[in-house]
């Protein structure tokens, strides 16, 4: 067994409209969390945070982690301990900044990109750049990017996205409107699924859905996603705010 919690951390793991920190609706303070089973295996917690604002480029960014860590009984066997960090303009809303740590199994990996803005590149450790689309996200900003958007049932949204040393066209339809209950309340959620125009990002086959809240801070509340042997579902169990 090999990558099962990665595609939450990513999509909790999906460009700005000129909102300032106090349209947003998301701020320094917020942590969610999440509880991931795979099927019917309680297998971790997952949580996005907004942890503070840092100093970045000459400007401000927000420190958004997500982190993933799997729980007994599921760890005896196969234990994992996952984190992304992404540096998100404050002001633009796209990332300057995108790092992974996966530790799953014995599978380890370590990854860091920095997203010229200025110059439209992905730069690599190693020193390869890339060139990037004005405003590209990386997958973890992506899904605040999409808080920030009003949504519509029936409508699309597209996203400029890159990872993996690729740019991928992100489409996230907004498919339908559905009233969920999840251990952190009752919400009405768009129903909404991203369509990757290439293979290779959120590392699973079939279907990815996610909820998000329709008021105004657009919260995900639940997702799903296939993977190659079963399903993964993560559910909100907790918000806090400053």
């Amino acid at each position: 067994m090999k990558r099962v919690l990665l595609p939450i951390v990513i999509v909790i793991a999906a460009v700005g409209s000129g909102s300032t920190p106090e349209d947003l609706p998301f701020g320094v303070g917020e942590k969610l969390t999440f509880a991931v089973r795979y099927g019917i295996i309680k297998a971790g917690i997952a949580t996005m945070e907004v942890s503070e604002i840092v100093d970045c480029e000459g400007g401000k960014c927000f420190r958004i982690v997500s982190e993933a860590r799997s729980t007994m009984p599921f760890s005896l066997f196969f234990e994992v301990r996952d984190s992304v960090e992404s540096l998100m303009d404050v002001e633009k809303l796209y990332s300057w900044r995108y790092e992974k740590n996966v530790r799953e199994g014995n599978y380890r990996a370590h990854k860091v990109v920095v997203f010229d803005q200025v110059n439209h590149l992905a730069v690599y450790p190693d020193g390869k750049q890339i060139p990037v689309p004005e405003g590209v996200q990386d997958v973890l900003s992506s899904l605040y990017y999409i808080r920030t958007l009003h949504l519509k049932v029936g409508n699309s949204v597209f996203i400029k996205n890159h990872a993996d040393g690729k740019n991928y066209p992100l489409e996230v339809k907004v498919l339908r409107t559905e009233t969920v209950s999840v251990p952190a309340g009752t919400f009405e959620c768009y129903v909404v699924e991203p369509i990757l125009k290439a293979s290779g990002i959120f590392q699973h086959k079939g279907r990815l859905t996610v909820w998000l809240s329709t008021d105004s801070t657009h919260i995900p509340v639940m997702m799903k996603s296939k993977v190659i042997i079963g399903s993964i579902n993560a559910v909100l169990v907790d918000i806090k705010r400053s």
